[in-house]
């Protein structure tokens, strides 16, 4: 599906004519109080699950169990953006792990979100949309909030969410990105095989102690920004 299916507003620029159902652009929009959170975890289906370059959704899971049942509930099959979707939706935080293959991800986040706002009766500014993804360049397990205009650096389901979620529309969204580390060979091939290799014991415990931790911090940090300034998060 292509962003115009989503009727996204094609520039900053208010235009009187918007139907009621699209994105507002960050201009337009009053400053409202963050009622909930979407986290959109990044990952592949199948037997690419448990992967590193499927961070995004093992951290959501780490992140629902660390929480508790009370807070956060258990993961759930749910429908959204016409797909099921593995989900946590809690009062504060809606944990979502992205159904569709990475490469391809922007379209469902994109209706995900949209579906959402209307499922829940909520404006944009009154919801934060967080994307969670891994990162080659950062030491396994680091955490780090990213401005949803920075380059996906290459990064195939940043860069297709960025093509269905252009940053000019920017309410209250913001990046996450987990670091998984690097292999000795920068050749693509021993990268392309790293990225798809499952993660290990080892390092799965690692995710589990220290990225879900990082994770809330990330939270907390975007949403006091967002509350303060209305803006999203820092670089």
């Amino acid at each position: 599906m292509t962003t115009s299916n989503l009727h996204l507003t094609p520039n900053p620029v208010h235009n009187p004519s918007n139907s009621d159902d699209e994105i507002p652009n960050k201009e337009e929009t009053p400053k409202m109080s963050i009622r909930r959170i979407i986290v959109v975890g990044l990952g592949n289906p199948g037997s690419y699950q448990g992967t590193y370059h499927s961070i995004g959704h093992m951290v959501l899971e780490s992140f629902q169990k660390q929480q508790g049942g009370g807070q956060q509930p258990a993961f759930t099959s749910e429908r959204l953006g016409k797909k099921a979707a593995r989900s946590s939706l809690g009062d504060k935080y809606a944990l979502v792990q992205s159904p569709t293959l990475m490469n391809v991800s922007g379209p469902w986040v994109a209706k995900a979100y949209k579906e959402y706002l209307a499922n829940e009766g909520l404006a944009p500014q009154e919801v934060g949309l967080v994307v969670v993804h891994d990162d080659l360049e950062e030491e396994l397990g680091v955490v780090k909030v990213r401005q949803w205009s920075r380059s996906h650096r290459g990064h195939n389901g940043v860069k297709s969410v960025l093509g269905s979620l252009p940053p000019h529309l920017n309410v209250n969204w913001a990046r996450i990105s987990v670091g998984i580390g690097r292999p000795v060979s920068r050749d693509q091939s021993a990268v392309s095989d790293f990225v798809l290799s499952k993660v290990p014991a080892h390092a799965k415990s690692v995710i589990e102690q220290k990225a879900s931790r990082g994770l809330l911090d990330a939270l907390v940090q975007l949403e006091k920004k967002w509350e303060r300034e209305g803006s999203s998060g820092p670089e």
